[in-house]
């Protein structure tokens, strides 16, 4: 019996309970359709899109959606002509294309956090896991060598910091994706005693101007802001993995995005 997209999708799916009215879509592509080769990236965007048909791969599994929005509005691409122009290149080529998020995270342990926490060799450092949030116990380092560290591990060429670079830190809470918003964040650091929290992105007037107001107070308190797309792309290269073990029958190739800012 042939491999169809839809088995794939019911493989990853089916880990976790139903999940109701979720993002988790085919956003092209027909799932009666035979796999013969699967790409795995963050986020669909043009250039993986065609890094993906070019390696012979026709699905593609991505963390977020195509359209520019959490779920998907028409209004807001409708008639526009760089959306046009992508929606033509995936209908020109077939490529299947699957969102998975919602089922991702909800994966106990959530992948995306898992795949975070082995990009940086923290795994060792694990003290709690919990369902949206890892807790991590290092030797005591500064905020300036941490965010060294961190850096070198995942490649970046810069990340943002708030609170205090001397601060010595012990205690670090890390929330991947969009968690870092006050409502998430600040409750995570009070109820945990936390010393730093790694993030990938929130509101910048929210737990940022609280770790502000905390360090100008003397408290050891810091924040890392990695960015979204550098928080939870090491969890998607983890499920290409993941799919490598599963289906070693089929190529499977991760696709990394480039940096979505530059630092002027």
């Amino acid at each position: 019996m042939p491999l169809t997209i839809q088995h794939i999708i019911d493989e990853l799916c089916g880990t976790v309970p139903p999940i109701a009215n979720t993002v988790d879509i085919l956003m092209a592509g027909q799932p009666d359709v035979e796999v013969r080769g699967i790409a795995v990236s963050f986020m669909p965007t043009y250039e993986v899109v065609e890094q993906a048909i070019a390696s012979g791969a026709n699905l593609l599994i991505t963390h977020e959606p195509l359209s520019y929005s959490h779920r998907h509005e028409p209004a807001l691409v409708e008639d526009d002509p760089v959306f046009r122009k992508k929606q033509q290149l995936i209908e020109d080529s077939g490529i299947a294309i699957f969102r998975y998020h919602d089922y991702c995270h909800r994966k106990q342990p959530d992948i995306i956090m898992t795949g975070l926490l082995a990009a940086l060799n923290w795994e060792s450092n694990l003290a709690e896991m919990l369902p949206i949030a890892a807790i991590v116990e290092l030797p005591s380092m500064n905020v300036t060598e941490i965010a060294a560290y961190v850096k070198q591990q995942l490649g970046m060429p810069f990340l943002r910091l708030t609170g205090n670079p001397a601060a010595l830190c012990k205690r670090v809470g890390i929330l991947v994706g969009y968690r870092g918003g006050a409502s998430t964040a600040i409750p995570f650091m009070r109820e945990h005693a936390l010393d730093l929290l790694v993030v990938g992105e929130g509101p910048e007037w929210e737990t940022p101007e609280y770790i502000r107001d905390a360090a100008f107070q003397g408290q050891a308190k810091a924040l890392l802001t990695l960015g979204h797309a550098e928080s939870e792309e090491p969890g998607m290269r983890a499920l290409s993995e993941e799919l490598k073990q599963l289906h070693s029958e089929l190529p499977v190739e991760f696709i990394p995005i480039q940096p979505i800012f530059q630092i002027l």
